[in-house]
């Protein structure tokens, strides 16, 4: 089998799905990210790649607060309308069920299995988008997401995007437990 050179510019990687809530000119937003990821452990900070001209964004700016929200498969539609439509043009708070933990400028989605309220830390310029990096200081869920006091991923059943085809699934089977099956490999000198 040969390797064939494909496009540097893709991302052959699944990503999670995110909705990043702020207020803007004193109403609740929320965008649509595919760019995020844990960047440390402790402190706990997240990252999620943000164009500079959304609109979300101002908010995160002016507030310092900010909201992750962390969409199951019952929420496609909504969470691909707050991707492809601006908080200028449509008040998007009107999708959603909202609640307030700690902070009132970090506007969080009932109907998401997993919210968190961030402490902005830092931005950080990577050309045309900002990496916002964001200390979780609340997170939330309910029961029904949990098995034996953990985040259930099958009953979260939370969204991820692929490219280049640009589509939303939702996890698979469990393949093996991380951690431990890589142990079967330590005869190898």
């Amino acid at each position: 089998m040969t390797k064939m050179e494909l496009d540097s510019q893709s991302s052959p990687f699944p990503k999670p799905i995110v909705l990043l809530g702020s207020i803007v000119e004193g109403r609740p937003n929320f965008f649509t990210v595919a760019w995020f990821n844990r960047m440390s452990r402790t402190p706990n900070i997240w990252g999620a790649c943000v164009g500079k001209a959304r609109y979300t964004l101002k908010g995160i700016k002016e507030n310092k607060v900010f909201s992750v929200n962390f969409p199951g498969a019952a929420l496609v539609v909504k969470t691909d309308f707050c991707g492809i439509r601006s908080g200028k043009n449509v008040d998007k708070s009107k999708l959603f069920d909202l609640f307030y933990g700690e902070f009132e400028a970090a506007p969080m989605i009932r109907d998401c299995p997993v919210t968190a309220e961030c402490v902005l830390h830092d931005l950080v310029d990577v050309s045309s988008h900002y990496l916002v990096l964001g200390e979780v200081k609340h997170l939330y869920s309910e029961e029904k997401y949990m098995t034996n006091g953990e985040l259930d991923q099958k009953k979260m059943d939370l969204l991820i995007f692929t490219k280049p085809a640009s589509q939303y699934w939702t996890l698979g089977e469990v393949v093996a437990d991380a951690y431990s099956i890589g142990s079967s490999l330590d005869q190898i000198d």
